[in-house]
């Protein structure tokens, strides 16, 4: 378990059609417990742009806010985690991040992405070109510590199990709606654990 001094400040990316205030229970549930929270809201949030574009949002933001030297946590929700592992793993955020958290995100694609034709959505589709070039080399995520957070109750990410990867740690809770991970005491206890895992030193 970290000490409260030596926490990591915890970047909190939202999903689409959101805004940093999807995370006005969590973020102030982590800085209670010691946590320095930091959000940014993504523009635009509707899917109308590429994730990869988003993902270079959350990148400048990384650059102009912390300094160089320090290393951060990064917390994604639903189409905000594939947003963060684009960076992590295309954008140089495998250098910085120490700690990463998705919280129901589609990482094998949605079938519900197919409800919206614009191009973040059709990213986020099972089989996609861009999901299946960031599941090639998803072994990047080892370097770090890596937890996927999921219900198999979610009407969004669908299948449910679409929040699985081969990689890092897996959490199941019994949280029965998509909306309420980031809010019902067992997800947000989940990524209080997360955390304040012991981390990994970068080879």
């Amino acid at each position: 378990m970290s000490n409260v001094g030596d926490r990591n400040p915890v970047l909190l990316i939202h999903g689409i059609d959101d805004t940093a205030e999807v995370f006005s229970t969590m973020a102030p549930y982590l800085r209670v417990q010691g946590w320095k929270t930091h959000g940014l809201n993504l523009t635009p949030n509707n899917g109308d742009v590429g994730l990869d574009q988003l993902a270079q949002q959350v990148a400048d933001y990384v650059t102009q806010t912390f300094p160089a030297h320090q290393p951060i946590d990064l917390v994604g929700f639903s189409m905000g985690g594939i947003i963060s592992r684009y960076y992590v793993q295309r954008l140089g955020g495998i250098d910085r991040v120490q700690r990463f958290v998705t919280i129901s995100s589609p990482h094998q694609g949605t079938w519900m992405a197919y409800l919206r034709p614009n191009t973040g959505a059709c990213q986020m589709r099972r089989g996609s070109p861009f999901m299946t070039a960031l599941n090639r080399d998803v072994d990047m995520l080892q370097k770090l510590h890596f937890t996927s957070i999921w219900t198999p109750l979610d009407l969004m990410i669908v299948p449910a199990e679409s929040s699985r990867l081969p990689v890092g740690k897996e959490v199941v809770v019994n949280v029965p709606a998509h909306a309420w991970m980031l809010t019902h005491n067992r997800s947000l206890q989940a990524v209080c654990n997360a955390l304040t895992v012991p981390v990994l030193l970068h080879v």
